[in-house]
């Protein structure tokens, strides 16, 4: 399979995929892709070398790629499956497999150490990679987010461990064995793929049974969940609570930042500081930290606390996950990739701790109609904790309209001053705002508006 030269994906501009197309690009070989519409990431992967279109045509694809004994086709399923390149590939009798699968291949023969979870695995995974590379100097990455350590969501270096964030969406998360595997949350989500949240926790629990013999679960402190695998260690996490992991002595030291004490099983790690602003964050770097743990205790060497330390406080974060644009005492402005209520909540509350007595502008755009349909009077509920509320219209996605489902569900729901603007206008609606502390949440196409929204609060401070 690894000797075949051309690799075509579906979908090349999503996060995954991209990593996954950097990947073969850095390996030599031919690389080319579709994708609905360019963005940032296609331009980048373009610029190295990869043939992309963005129009929906067989004819578009290159001619070299319309050979199914020298091309494999790597897909996303939000790609459907009446796609006209996709049927074309699949008449001709194409190796076709989802980057989940392709993802497993690469990582056989590696220490895989895997960060799941509904919320909070793309920060989790990326500082397990940055781990990795401060504490052994080597390890590999794919990425669910854009790393500012690392300047990108694929990272290639010596040594066997490669971190991954283990995707639950269209249960890819079980093409993968960990060796080290991390859950973070699990809460009802992707209820258009599963169903039921009894089926996503079923899901969590068959992926933890893949864990290998050996191997190592560590799972979030208070997140239950029902699996038969009986030759791994397990550990427990937490935020400031009594766990094998957890953060204690924690106190904010300005910014959004905090310093805090790590507790591990065979010892206390004290004054950490991490590079990152935010309590939830805290919450991320245990879970991180943890990971690096068991894979030096399954490696046989020793755990260097000081270059923890250092490794803690240079971490960068990830682009939309808690990002500032803007910090001063006039104006805040921070961008964030939130789109589960769990995960808005805890980013508000984060936010609020941060800036004690001030006004907090919660800007949100809905993702998927599915998700807004079965979370609403949460997302109204997590959006509340806000002083003032604007709401973009729902970003769709892979998928078609609800009747009766739009933004105006939550809008009527929060207990906040609320109202829906549309996207084009946010910049103009803040500029007449008398604002304070600014937050944009969403998956969708809401960063687009970060680099103007800064424009406008900016000048404000001046």
């Amino acid at each position: 399979m690894m000797q075949k030269m051309h690799y075509y994906f579906l979908g090349i501009g999503g996060i995954g995929m991209s990593a996954l197309a950097r990947y073969f690009l850095h390996e030599g070989c031919r690389v080319a892709g579709y994708d609905r519409t360019p963005t940032r990431l296609t331009a980048e992967l373009e610029k190295e070398g990869a043939e992309i279109h963005y129009e929906e045509s067989v004819e578009a694809i290159p001619v070299e790629m319309r050979d199914p004994q020298t091309t494999i086709v790597v897909y996303t399923p939000a790609v459907p499956t009446d796609h006209a390149e996709y049927r074309y590939f699949v008449e001709q009798g194409f190796r076709i497999e989802k980057r989940s699968q392709m993802l497993g291949y690469l990582s056989e023969r590696k220490r895989v150490m895997a960060v799941a979870g509904t919320h909070g695995k793309t920060t989790t995974s990326t500082l397990v990679a940055w781990l990795n590379r401060a504490l052994t100097g080597g390890g590999s990455a794919f990425l669910g987010g854009i790393s500012k350590n690392f300047s990108g969501n694929l990272v290639l270096g010596e040594g066997d461990r490669l971190a991954v964030e283990a995707d639950e969406f269209d249960r890819s998360f079980l093409r993968l064995s960990p060796d080290v595997a991390v859950v973070t949350s699990c809460d009802p989500d992707h209820l258009d793929i599963y169903g039921t949240y009894e089926a996503v926790k079923e899901a969590f629990g068959q992926f933890i049974e893949r864990i290998k013999p050996g191997g190592a679960l560590i799972l979030k402190k208070g997140v239950e969940l029902t699996f038969d695998n009986s030759e791994i260690t397990r550990y427990r996490y937490a935020y400031d609570e009594v766990a094998d992991f957890y953060a204690t002595n924690i106190r904010l030291v300005g910014g959004g930042h905090y310093r805090f004490d790590l507790v591990l099983p065979d010892g206390v790690v004290e004054d950490c500081t991490l590079g990152i602003p935010g309590w939830v964050n805290i919450e991320n770097a245990v879970a991180a930290v943890a990971a690096a743990w068991c894979a030096a205790r399954q490696e046989g060497v020793a755990f260097d606390s000081a270059r923890l330390k250092q490794a803690l406080a240079d971490f960068s974060g990830v682009k939309r996950r808690f990002e500032f644009y803007l910090n001063t005492p006039r104006q805040v402005y921070m961008d964030d990739y939130a789109h589960h209520p769990r995960e808005l909540s805890a980013a508000l509350t984060s936010v609020c701790r941060m800036f004690p007595e001030r006004h907090v502008t919660a800007v949100f755009q809905p993702h998927l109609y599915t998700r807004t349909r079965d979370f609403y009077e949460e997302f109204a509920a997590a959006l509340s904790e806000a002083d003032e509320v604007i709401l973009l219209p729902i970003y769709p996605a892979r998928e078609l309209p609800i009747e009766g489902v739009t933004s105006e569900l939550i809008a009527e729901r929060v207990t906040a001053p609320c109202r829906i603007v549309e996207r084009e206008v946010l910049h103009d609606e803040l500029r007449k705002m008398k604002t304070d502390v600014v937050v944009t949440f969403g998956a969708g196409n809401i960063d687009a508006c970060c680099e103007r929204v800064a424009e406008v609060l900016k000048a404000k401070t001046e």
